[in-house]
């Protein structure tokens, strides 16, 4: 009987952003989002985790080429968000606001239909060294 394993790989981007509820006064965003609310916007070094769970293939040892991994993470979310801001360039934050925890969830969907399905992804974002999330998927 073989156990799930799991592998990951790191990844980053630089981008900015606002927190700003846009139907909010001013004084309403700053008291909740504080300088995050900048009109200016702000930026973050972002360094992201990419988790992929299953079963180790018997034949190759491998559960995900990381070659492979490491492609579709430049291409989705390297290159979608580097040196971005994310509330003006990104079409995934027209809707939502590009807190960390909206963030980490838009990598995940974008990711998803790049995974095999018989794998569990799960992202761990940080936006600081101190604060970041985790999204174990569905």
């Amino acid at each position: 009987m073989s156990y799930p394993v799991s592998i990951y790989r790191m990844a980053h981007f630089n981008a900015a952003h606002q927190l700003a509820v846009p139907s909010w006064s001013a004084e309403r965003n700053n008291e909740t989002f504080g300088k995050c609310a900048n009109p200016n916007f702000h930026g973050h070094n972002y360094e992201v985790e990419v988790r992929v769970t299953g079963h180790v293939d018997p034949e190759t040892g491998i559960l995900i080429n990381l070659k492979d991994l490491k492609v579709i993470i430049e291409k989705e979310v390297e290159d979608r968000f580097d040196h971005k801001n994310l509330n003006l360039d990104c079409p995934e934050f027209i809707e939502r606001i590009p807190t960390v925890e909206n963030i980490c969830i838009v990598i995940h969907e974008i990711l998803r239909p790049h995974i095999p399905s018989d794998l569990d992804l799960g992202i761990r974002l940080y936006e600081t060294p101190r604060n970041f999330a985790e999204y174990p998927g569905k």
